[in-house]
């Protein structure tokens, strides 16, 4: 999850030896969103409001970092009630049944020389496949607490009826109501946890 700049050591990879340690997703300054096509006209975008995750980062070898997030997909919002209600009934993610999706990292690869790309496995219901998410660094620095952070940005890109989210109705004019490529989104601001909680 670290920026990927020319430098003269073994890997290719700056060392970034002060973000090593383990962090935490901050759910209020942070966002999970998506979006997705709609009777082949114009994007509907939500967001899931309930979530939380683990970073595990190694500043001097970058390609050892390591994520976890956990969703809840009963907290999806798209600003129509009745809307959000269905995307969470039984014709899409099932959130009685199934209350979480997962993501787990299994490597991170660096691309071209300032982004990364991000390998892992999703799993919605009771499917869990793998994807990819491009990731660029927004920032670090310290807060008013005086805490450390670091900020990210990402997003994937994935069909979902890979996960059994297959709902859809046909259009008179031709097409469907819903594309199946969904976009995800994430804008990331995650806290070092303390020195000796990270150790």
């Amino acid at each position: 999850m670290l920026k990927n700049r020319k430098h003269n050591n073994v890997s290719g990879i700056r060392p970034h030896r002060a973000l090593t340690g383990v962090y935490t997703i901050d759910p209020v300054h942070s966002l999970v969103g998506f979006s997705v096509r709609h009777a082949m006209v114009s994007n509907v975008w939500g967001r899931f409001d309930a979530f939380e995750g683990l970073l595990k980062l190694d500043g001097t070898r970058p390609t050892r970092s390591k994520a976890y997030v956990s969703v809840q997909t009963g907290s999806l919002a798209t600003g129509i009630q009745d809307r959000d209600a269905h995307l969470t009934g039984p014709d899409f993610f099932d959130s009685l049944t199934f209350p979480l999706m997962t993501f787990r990292s299994t490597l991170l690869v660096p691309v071209g020389d300032e982004d990364f790309r991000l390998w892992g496995r999703l799993r919605i219901k009771d499917v869990e496949l793998p994807i990819s998410i491009d990731l660029a660094i927004g920032g670090t620095g310290r807060d008013s607490n005086g805490k450390s952070r670091i900020g990210f940005e990402g997003t994937a890109t994935l069909q979902r009826s890979d996960w059994g989210l297959n709902w859809n109705t046909m259009l008179e004019a031709g097409g469907v109501l819903v594309s199946d490529k969904v976009k995800l989104i994430f804008d990331i601001s995650a806290v070092q946890l303390a020195q000796s909680a990270a150790a």
